[in-house]
């Protein structure tokens, strides 16, 4: 009996040292830390604290780390928790449960000190800490946190990638200053992940003027809130035209803002306020490129660059500069060549220089003097606005064709017939006078419109109505000349060179083109009929100087052969002069038996002769000199007494050669008379 009895005593106090081991010893494990409450024997807490200091009754602010550790039995309970772990690429964002209120207008509660990144806890209750969210924040680790005194939310860091930024707005600080719209920047708070910097340095409640670059932060997202945005990107061919947002006030009567520097194209929001930086319109571009610029300061609108080709210039207007005004007395102390260069000299032909003042020298408001030649520019259009000016030659056109700007002229002339007229007008604007003629008209298209089609169309109309529509046809060159003198005239004012005017076409009405057709028709079959008239005479001609060609060496052989007769019968004469002495005598016998034959043959011959005048008259009569002197040329050529064939031919001027040869055959036939009338004696 006393050995169980002893045996029960011996299990009680084993299940009373076991009970006691258990409640006195507490093991943590090497990634756990354990809670405490005290539960007797104790001060009360405070009012208002719901985690005990130490020899308080309840939650403990101090917990215990791995290990083996003694507590007093019945006075302490623990509980195991494990570790506060904050992993890579997170941060930890603490809320106290308990510590002092945090003062009124204030959401975060201030950074104390010696905590140990909040595992200690009453240390953190000691120096004073506030309840509520903490600025400051774990970075990635294990902590060994109470979470019955302080709550940990892991959230992901903020990254933000390349092309992007971070706009930053902080839930806690002082006031923005009156009239700004972004609180002006803190110093040391390195990229918001110092709030405890933030809020010492004054940093200011609200949207925020200094953003996010490309990278990774630790920032506490309860304190500031990050709005992640893609950058500015300004693309090849693009101008980026910025306005600030905020800044100085913008100047009356003026459109632009002046120009600030150091602001490193707008990315530095606090050194353009600094300098005195201007809301509105800024006069600074942006060329392309990638910009981290703050949209809740700057609004970047994108515009195509300004391109001046080959051929043409862009004269600028600029809005920005001093008023012409101000330059008035220059300009009248200015001469006449300085104001309006390469101009005539000629008073009468100078443009009124009231007009070309608002043609003002660089840095001046107004139509800039020197333009911009053919490249690339990234321009301001709200500070200068470009007209592009072909320098080449322009040609506008008045016909039919499609695409041209205008319809033939339409114009009634004298008779009242409608022409048409198809004209092409070409100008040119010099470099040096593109500006002068902005300021009188304004763009090539209204010197066209407004100028050259109401200028054109008035020359020609009263060009046409002071003559006929066939008279206007025919002296086309005439009245191409008087529409060129005009126009060229009228586009000096302008300070535009009129290259030329051209007549291309001009179309009557069809009944008198008909008219003139037939007309025309007529002259020139008359004229055929005179030409063939002509031509016939010429063929008469020909063929009778042919025919007297064909002669020549006849009539040269007869006159050849008459002056061999003329040499033989000298010949004759004299021999016979020889001989008539010696047969004289002899003669003179004989003369006698002879005469009386002599007396009988000589009537013979007589009346031959007689009949042959006889003959002669009458043929002379019936046919006339001509026939009788043909008929005896051609008993000539028939015995071959005279040659056909010349053996020489004599031509000349106005018809010589057939004189020579009517002259040569009334020669022959006369001497051949002769001949003949010598041997009938």
């Amino acid at each position: 009996m006393i050995d169980n009895i002893t045996l029960i005593y011996a299990a009680i106090a084993v299940v009373v040292l076991i009970f006691l081991l258990f409640n006195i010893v507490v093991v943590v494990g090497g990634r756990s830390i354990a809670m405490l409450e005290r539960r007797w024997f104790g001060k009360k807490m405070p009012q208002g604290r719901v985690i005990a200091m130490k020899r308080e009754i309840g939650i403990q602010a101090r917990t215990l780390g791995p290990g083996l550790h003694l507590l007093i039995p019945f006075i302490y309970k623990a509980r195991k928790v494990g570790f506060t772990i904050i992993n890579e690429n997170e941060i930890g964002i603490i809320e106290s449960i308990d510590g002092n209120p945090v003062p009124p207008g204030k959401i975060f509660a201030k950074v104390v000190t010696d905590h140990n990144s909040f595992q200690d806890g009453e240390a953190f209750l000691k120096n004073a800490g506030e309840k509520g969210p903490q600025i400051e924040i774990l970075p990635p680790g294990n902590y060994r946190i109470n979470p019955a005194l302080f709550k940990v939310h892991n959230v992901p860091v903020t990254i933000i990638d390349k092309g992007q930024i971070g706009i930053v707005t902080a839930m806690d600080g002082e006031a923005i200053s009156p009239g700004r719209l972004l609180a002006i920047t803190a110093p040391g708070h390195s990229n918001y992940e110092s709030g405890e910097n933030f809020l010492k340095n004054h940093g200011q409640k609200g949207p925020q003027s200094e953003i996010l670059l490309p990278g990774t932060y630790r920032i506490n997202l309860d304190l500031f809130h990050v709005d992640i945005r893609d950058a500015s990107i300004i693309p090849s061919g693009k101008v980026g035209l910025v306005t600030a947002l905020d800044g100085e006030p913008l100047p009356e009567r003026e459109y632009v803002a002046k120009t600030v520097t150091g602001h490193n194209d707008y990315q530095h929001v606090s050194l353009f306020i600094q300098q005195g930086g201007q809301r509105g319109p800024q006069f600074d571009v942006l060329r392309p490129g990638t910009y981290y610029i703050n949209p809740l300061m700057f609004k970047v609108e994108l515009d195509d660059v300004q391109v001046v080709e080959r051929g043409q210039v862009a004269v600028l207007i600029s809005n920005v500069g001093e008023e012409p005004k101000q330059i008035k007395e220059l300009v009248e102390q200015t001469s006449m060549d300085q104001i309006i260069p390469d101009q005539s000299r000629d008073t009468e032909k100078r443009v009124d220089v009231g007009i070309e003042r608002y043609v003002v020298p660089k840095g001046f408001r107004g139509i800039q003097q020197e333009v911009a030649g053919p490249g690339i520019y990234y321009l301001n259009r709200r500070a200068f606005i470009a007209y592009i000016i072909d320098t080449t030659n322009i040609t506008i056109d008045w016909d039919e064709t499609d695409g041209t700007k205008f319809d033939p002229l339409k114009v009634v002339s004298r008779d009242g017939f409608e022409i048409s007229v198809s004209v092409k007008v070409i100008i040119r604007v010099r470099p040096d006078q593109a500006p002068y003629m902005v300021s009188k008209i304004g763009s090539i298209d209204n010197l066209i419109n407004h100028v050259i089609h109401p200028m054109i169309d008035s020359s020609f109309r009263n060009q046409a109505s002071s003559t006929s529509a066939m008279n206007f046809m025919q002296d086309r060159q005439d009245e191409q000349k008087k529409a060129e003198e005009r126009a060229r005239m009228e586009l000096e004012k302008y300070h535009v060179e009129c290259v030329s005017v051209l007549i291309c076409q001009i179309k009557l009405p069809q009944e008198l083109m008909d008219t003139q057709t037939k007309k025309v028709i007529a002259q020139q079959q008359q004229a055929m009929y005179t030409e063939q008239q002509k031509a016939e005479q010429t063929r008469i001609a020909t063929e009778k100087t042919r025919s007297e060609a064909e002669l020549q060496k006849q009539l040269v052989e007869a006159e050849i052969g008459v002056k061999i007769a003329e040499q033989n019968k000298q010949k004759t004469i004299t021999f016979a002069e020889g001989e008539a002495e010696s047969t004289r005598i002899r003669a003179e016998g004989e003369a006698k038996g002879i005469k009386v034959k002599g007396e009988a043959e000589g009537s013979k011959i007589l009346a031959i002769g007689e009949a042959t005048a006889k003959a002669y008259e009458l043929q002379n009569k019936a046919i006339g000199q001509q026939g009788v002197t043909s008929i005896e040329i051609a008993k000539q050529i028939a015995t071959g007494n005279i040659k056909v064939t010349p053996d020489f031919l004599v031509q000349g001027e106005n018809n010589m050669g057939g004189l020579l040869s009517a002259y040569l055959t009334k020669v022959i036939t006369k001497k051949e008379e002769t001949t003949e009338t010598t041997e009938s004696k």
